[in-house]
């Protein structure tokens, strides 16, 4: 009975349970701090909005966990009596200096988070950053890589990202002239033409609400019809391509004709 006694009295003393409780309600804490921090971040995010967001999620959650281990080694040091207070003390002035030496790189993290949470680009976008435009191809919390069409590469210090203009957070407007020879019907054109912007509404990132606009000009040797396509942003270039060859397959099928310059020589003989 007295060994039982013994035993418990051991394990009961504060020395011993201290440590334990005090381990187990931070782990606890951990797992609920950083499970409220993750439904908060991404709750009710779409699933692109969710993967951008979990890399702040797990910067956050890891500075919560590290903060949560430095309290349990403080209370359970107190509990051995150990002087805390200038373990606490020293811990602040090592924050200091290396707040200072690590200035930029919090500045950076800062500046990635706010990017990632104000929704300025994703992976993907194209934007334009002081005169340079390209693709976003790697987005951290330290910096940003964009890719040229041509493939050079600018990387970003995140804190210099004050302003960049997105060209895919909306769509394009591609007006297109087709030159037609004047003896060609008007009606016979508009319905070509309407016929291949239908079909060209079936391209994908194509908007339907893409038109026929008319007759926009009446020149020398031809009459310019157009007609407008709106796209996603980086997509214009190709989808422009593809919607001239719809229309030049078009006009061989129908006898549709293309005019093109030509040059008339008299050598000097009566007209």
């Amino acid at each position: 009975m007295n060994i039982i006694q013994n035993i418990l009295s051991f394990f009961l003393q504060e020395k011993v349970v201290g440590p334990v409780i005090i381990l187990t309600v931070g782990i606890i804490s951990i797992k609920l701090i950083t499970s409220a921090m993750k439904k908060i971040i991404t709750g009710g995010k779409k699933e692109f909005e969710i993967k951008r967001r979990n890399t702040i999620v797990e910067l956050i959650n890891n500075i919560i966990k590290y903060f949560i281990y430095i309290i349990i080694v403080i209370f359970i040091l107190n509990i051995y009596g150990v002087d805390t207070k200038s373990i606490i003390a020293s811990l602040g002035v090592a924050g200091v200096i290396l707040g200072f030496a690590l200035q930029s790189t919090v500045e950076d993290l800062i500046s990635g988070i706010s990017i990632i949470m104000d929704n300025y680009f994703v992976i993907g976008d194209i934007i334009t950053y002081e005169n340079f435009t390209g693709e976003v191809i790697e987005m951290g919390l330290k910096s940003t890589k964009i890719r040229k069409a041509n493939g050079e590469v600018y990387v970003i210090a995140n804190r210099n990202i004050n302003s960049v203009i997105n060209l895919s957070q909306h769509r394009a407007g591609i007006a297109i002239n087709i030159p037609t020879a004047y003896e060609e019907k008007t009606e016979k054109v508009e319905k070509v033409l309407k016929d291949v912007l239908e079909e060209a509404k079936k391209l994908p990132n194509i908007y339907k609400e893409s038109k026929y606009l008319g007759i926009n000009e009446m020149n020398d040797s031809a009459i310019n019809y157009a007609i407008m396509i709106y796209c996603k942003q980086d997509e214009q270039w190709q989808i422009k391509r593809e919607v001239l060859k719809l229309i030049k397959l078009a006009y061989e099928k129908e006898n549709i004709k293309i005019p093109y310059p030509q040059i008339e020589v008299h050598n000097g003989k009566k007209i």
